[in-house]
């Protein structure tokens, strides 16, 4: 069997409740709240509990979602995490997802494709759903890049957040006319040390014979671990724009589409001067576009559920707009997903 229409039949969104905000930040490292909000646009990010993994975030925006789809976690067939921060090194944390909701038997995994992985995960569900293989798939973007900043370095630790989006899709729903459309994905390596978060001893590297652990740890900014975020801004700013520009006319072409029928652009909330760039090429106003990158920061992979969960809570989305979604990220890896509403 095969389906001809996937649909987003549930959405949920979860940020923890600890806010940072910029003047916090200005007693941390040499910076100010005007800079970071004129350079990024960012004002304040949420910063996940003492308590809390990513599983937890994780479980929290899928009960939502699960609600909001009218479905418990037994309907699902497949369940798959975005993240670049993984409770443990294995078993992945969708498992530990699947095991926190009471589900059983059905496949999970985690896809890691950094702040592009909600978009790589859903060309991905779309995919293997189209083909016949899962008719309801949980798809969760979740991750706490909190733990993995270097809280005195002051080009980095202003930019993320952490939090977790998902949402619940089904195949063969009624309404053929809307649902998923298609994908585009893109990665080059060749950029990988632009953007990382580079171990000294990764788990495949010969100098790696200690124990590792991974603990929830009070948040201050000695707690980053030995796993920190390098970037080298301005080469990715100038990448970023362009890879976004061109992938963003490639899927529109490929759906013989302009930007002019787009009613929505989703994007990922890194930086506020990215996403007006990217909007200037579709020609669009910012009042069609989900800005979230002020109240949460970059979220990675929970970026652009979170962003599509803030137009649906606000009763921003109709049925039969037509939304365009896109990420880049470390990798670099890139992507964009076009779905025309159905709820």
């Amino acid at each position: 069997m095969t389906f001809s229409s996937i649909h987003i039949t549930g959405i949920g969104g979860y940020l923890p409740e600890r806010i940072m905000s910029n003047a916090e930040l200005e007693n941390l490292v040499d910076t100010t709240d005007d800079w970071i909000r004129e350079r990024t646009g960012i004002q304040q990010r949420h910063i996940i509990g003492a308590d809390q993994m990513t599983s937890d975030m994780a479980v929290e925006a899928a009960g939502i979602a699960l609600a909001d789809a009218g479905i418990t976690i037994d309907d699902i067939d497949a369940l798959i995490v975005a993240t670049t921060t993984p409770d443990l090194i294995f078993p992945s944390t969708a498992t530990v997802v699947q095991s926190k909701l009471g589900g059983k038997g059905f496949p999970a995994w985690d896809i890691q494709a950094v702040c592009s992985g909600f978009v790589y995960g859903l060309a991905q569900a779309e995919g293997m759903m189209r083909g016949g293989m899962f008719k309801r798939v949980l798809l969760i973007g979740a991750e706490a890049m909190s733990r993995i900043v270097d809280w005195k370095d002051r080009g980095t630790c202003i930019l993320f957040g952490d939090g977790a989006g998902a949402v619940v899709l089904e195949a063969g729903a009624p309404d053929a006319e809307n649902g998923m459309i298609g994908s585009v994905l893109h990665a080059d390596g060749s950029y990988r040390d632009l953007l990382k978060a580079h171990h000294p001893h990764p788990p495949s590297s010969p100098e790696l014979h200690h124990e590792m652990h991974h603990e929830a740890a009070d948040f201050s900014i000695d707690s980053a671990g030995a796993a920190a975020v390098e970037m080298k801004g301005n080469e990715v700013f100038r990448v970023a724009v362009t890879k976004l520009g061109d992938v963003v006319k490639e899927i529109l072409a490929k759906h013989e589409l302009n930007g002019s029928d787009i009613d929505w652009l989703v994007p990922h909330q890194a930086n506020i001067r990215i996403i007006q760039a990217t909007a200037k090429k579709l020609k669009m106003d910012l009042d069609r576009v989900a800005l979230t990158v002020s109240k949460h920061g970059n979220t990675s992979s929970a970026s652009v559920p979170l962003a599509l969960n803030d137009l649906y809570v606000n009763g921003r989305l109709e049925k039969g707009q037509l939304i365009l979604l896109e990420a880049f990220a470390g990798g670099f890896a890139w992507g964009a997903n076009l779905v025309r509403w159905s709820k």
